[in-house]
């Protein structure tokens, strides 16, 4: 029996060493785990998230408990960062220890990663099928190069990419992600109502979990680590799963985490069918939130799923423009976006949408086509922000064709975070874009809906407050329990209204001094951030 060590990676770098809870369940290792476990390899957890301790001190004394044949881990396409230290950590602590990386962090640049990175071999796409029969070859000196679906160096550093690996078909024959080494139980215990994905509960246990793999899409700002074969599991299989959940994890809510639930009405009617039925048969009444195509939706699937329990959405609007749209290769119209707006307002479903300016075709008249539709139509709820450079991504290769990004190393480990904005316009100028930058920063200060709770009350555990709040819209006073914040004086969370399911901002007095103030300010805020962040990547 091989020993496994699989470790969790750290999700947000901001918080440095300190316990975050905060993350999105890593499904992907979840699954890896469980299809290891399957084959009896003996795996043991690291969690990073869920300790104070330095990253290399927590590596270095997992590494000492035991004699591991592998190390595993993986990361999205930001995480270049944590990846290389957890990388450098072990090779520290023993040179010849096997290191094997997987997810979109592989998948999106496979060669690139493959020369910075010290790992001895990448995982791209789908990670069950070729993990095994990759650790198969390892263990019996079989030439690796006939694995598919791998990248490596090597003995003469040159890079190797294997063929790829063909998609799993049935996606029911993958075992559940088991997380019960993850600290799952622990994550949930330490989940607050201030979530805008789980804010219906003061008391929340959000499962994460995907029913589809891929996406028939080919929307320019994103990277699709598994491919366009857009395939899904049963409505069985994954109810089954969630009953494992509630039974495992005591789980009373779930997160389709998929980029794309659904692109067909009767499976999601079939499913909210199916959950409705579990509801009664368990007794329990399970809150979910998911992730839809808005040509999908109307009034009448909405209610549907409302009384399933469905208490969010989440659209990719992306822009208002229709030269935009079709830049970005969305397959949606703006009428489109305004009928799913204006169904799920009437419906008082609660949504969580985006949209993103600076695609290459992007102007001064197309911006403010969608911030004119945003101002009248959307009542702050959809977030403005703008378009970044995901590795893999189509736009990120216009950005390399162009020369806007000239270091990809750089690029990757330094300038990925959300503080960095990039113009990729054909037609605007570096000015126009920051006064684009200002003007965004303007609207959201003016039209965005920022309430100080008239009561805060300390409750008995440390940083955890109730917080009673008007809401803006349908002027009804509710009490949001059991809400963390480590600084009473500073804080903002996205909350949706328990009558109406209306979002808006509930902050500090001091945050809404800083909001009434922003532009002002933002010099100041911009600069503190980027210093801050690489201080805190240095810290990881």
């Amino acid at each position: 029996m091989s020993n496994v060590l699989l470790i969790i990676p750290r999700y947000d770098v901001t918080k440095s060493n300190k316990k975050d809870y905060s993350y999105q369940s890593p499904v992907g290792l979840g699954y890896i785990c469980a299809t290891l476990r399957k084959e009896e390899y003996k795996v043991d957890c690291l969690n990073l998230n869920h300790s104070d301790k330095g990253l290399a001190e927590l590596i270095h004394g997992a590494l000492k408990k035991r004699k591991y044949d592998f190390v595993c881990t993986g990361h999205l396409g930001v995480g270049y960062p944590v990846i290389e230290k957890i990388i450098n950590a072990v090779k520290s602590y023993n040179p010849n220890q096997a290191v094997i990386v997987g997810g979109p962090i592989i998948s999106s640049e496979p060669e690139f990663m493959a020369e910075n990175l010290k790992f001895d071999f990448g995982v791209v796409g789908e990670g069950e099928v070729t993990i095994i029969e990759l650790l198969d070859f390892i263990k019996k000196n079989k030439d690796v190069s006939k694995v598919k679906g791998i990248v490596y160096k090597g003995k003469s550093g040159k890079i190797i990419r294997t063929s790829p690996r063909e998609r799993i078909e049935d996606l029911d024959t993958i075992p559940f992600p088991d997380y019960s080494d993850f600290g799952l139980n622990e994550k949930m215990d330490n989940m607050y109502s201030i979530d805008s994905l789980y804010g219906t509960m003061d008391h929340p246990r959000t499962y994460f979990m995907i029913g589809s793999r891929g996406c028939p899409f080919q929307c320019t700002f994103c990277y699709q680590s598994l491919g366009q074969k857009y395939k899904t599991r049963s409505v069985k299989n994954i109810i089954k799963e969630l009953e494992f959940a509630i039974d495992k994890y005591r789980a009373n809510s779930f997160h389709m985490y998929d980029d794309l639930f659904s692109v067909n009405k009767e499976r999601l009617y079939d499913f909210c069918k199916e959950v409705k039925k579990l509801n009664k048969r368990r007794n329990v009444n399970l809150r979910w939130v998911c992730s839809l195509w808005v040509s999908t939706v109307d009034e009448e699937l909405l209610k549907f799923l409302k009384d399933s329990g469905c208490t969010g959405i989440c659209f990719g609007f992306e822009s208002y423009s229709k030269k935009v749209l079709k830049s970005m290769k969305k397959s949606i119209t703006p009428e489109q976006i305004d009928n799913a707006m204006k169904a799920c307002m009437k419906v008082h479903m609660p949504i969580i949408a985006n949209f993103i300016f600076g695609d290459v075709t992007e102007t001064k008249e197309t911006a403010k086509e969608t911030l004119d539709y945003w101002k009248e139509h959307c009542n702050d709820q959809a977030k403005l922000f703008f378009i970044h450079a995901y590795p893999g991504s189509e736009i990120y290769n216009h950005c390399i064709r162009k020369g806007l990004i000239k270091d990809k190393l750089d690029f990757i480990r330094n300038k990925i975070p959300h503080t960095f904005f990039m113009n990729m316009t054909d037609k605007m100028t570096d000015k126009e874009f920051e006064d684009l930058k200002k003007e965004i920063y303007r609207l959201k200060v003016k039209h965005g809906n920022y309430v100080v709770p008239f009561k805060v009350k300390k409750t008995d555990k440390k940083d955890v407050y109730n917080l009673s709040v008007k809401c803006p819209f349908c002027k009804q006073t509710s009490t949001h329990k059991n809400n963390y914040f480590s600084n009473r004086f500073f804080y903002r969370f996205h909350v949706h209204c328990r009558n109406c399911g209306m979002r808006y901002h509930l902050v500090s007095k001091v945050y809404k001094f800083t909001m009434d103030h922003y532009v002002e300010l933002d010099f100041f805020r911009r600069n503190y951030l980027e210093y801050r962040g690489m201080l805190l990547r240095k810290k990881i």
